[in-house]
């Protein structure tokens, strides 16, 4: 396709590569991973951020680097903002691990009696983790006392919006020693990361520049303001190439014929 086309596809939010301002972060959830999943010890941990701050994309690539190493487990990923209500966590995770259809606290210690029975470790990834809260936020404190039990099995990673998530719903988990997760926070990208990001991935669109080098540090100063969020500043740019394909366009459209008139 054309270098716009190339353009507009490399400004996509997609999964890069490599993550650009997000190395200590990414670092940490490998670590933590490698460390609990292979190492077979039950734990929780969990991500804030800010949306657009990388969260959701770091731990993707860190799953996708270490797919071969935690092959021997079992890995859940749910997305919480599709689930109907914070007790659809349980049908869902249930059916993920192939267990057989139950109710109510039925379905909550079949569950508990699979994760704590021998067999592989399962690393449980929730995304979108604050629609859980609920009223006495039971579905919230039923999940993250799992890695606590007894010959538990289950790593649970948690990922949000709220900074204050754990300290406003799980309060009561610090009474439990090493009940607290561990937690791991995404500040909003500087200036300085979004413009490196724009430059990264325009940077593989073969030719002239697309954008201005001034116009990318212009449109990661006002998102970095504003937000600090990376997926904003991607859709900025992926409008201006839109703007400057049909301007280039109606230019093609109007030029003057070989030796005629304008």
């Amino acid at each position: 396709g054309t270098c716009y086309q190339q353009a507009k596809q490399v400004l996509h939010a997609a999964v890069p590569d490599r993550l650009q301002g997000r190395e200590r972060e990414t670092g940490i959830l490998r670590q933590f991973l490698l460390e609990h999943v292979l190492g077979r010890r039950p734990g929780s941990l969990y991500v804030s951020g800010a949306p657009g701050t990388g969260k959701t994309a770091c731990l993707s690539r860190v799953l996708l680097d270490c797919k071969d190493k935690l092959a021997g487990s079992r890995t859940v990923v749910l997305n919480c903002m599709a689930l109907g209500s914070p007790h659809s966590v349980f049908p869902a995770l249930a059916q993920h691990l192939g267990l057989p259809v139950a109710t109510g606290r039925e379905r909550i210690r079949s569950l508990e009696k699979h994760l704590t029975a021998q067999g592989p470790m399962v690393l449980l990834v929730l995304d979108e983790l604050d629609q859980l809260e609920s009223k006495g936020q039971d579905v919230l404190y039923t999940l993250f006392e799992w890695p606590q039990l007894p010959s538990s099995r289950l790593v649970l990673v948690g990922l949000a919006n709220a900074l204050d998530l754990t300290d406003r719903s799980l309060a009561r988990l610090g009474a439990h020693g090493a009940g607290s997760p561990r937690l791991l926070h995404f500040p909003p990208y500087t200036k300085e990361q979004l413009t490196r990001i724009l430059q990264e991935r325009l940077g593989q669109v073969a030719g002239d520049p697309v954008l201005d080098p001034a116009a990318l540090q212009f449109c990661a100063r006002k998102v970095s303001a504003v937000s600090g969020d990376a997926r904003k500043a991607l859709d900025v740019c992926r409008r201006a190439v839109e703007v400057v394909e049909l301007e280039v366009r109606g230019q093609t459209l109007l030029k003057p014929l070989p030796g005629g008139e304008s």
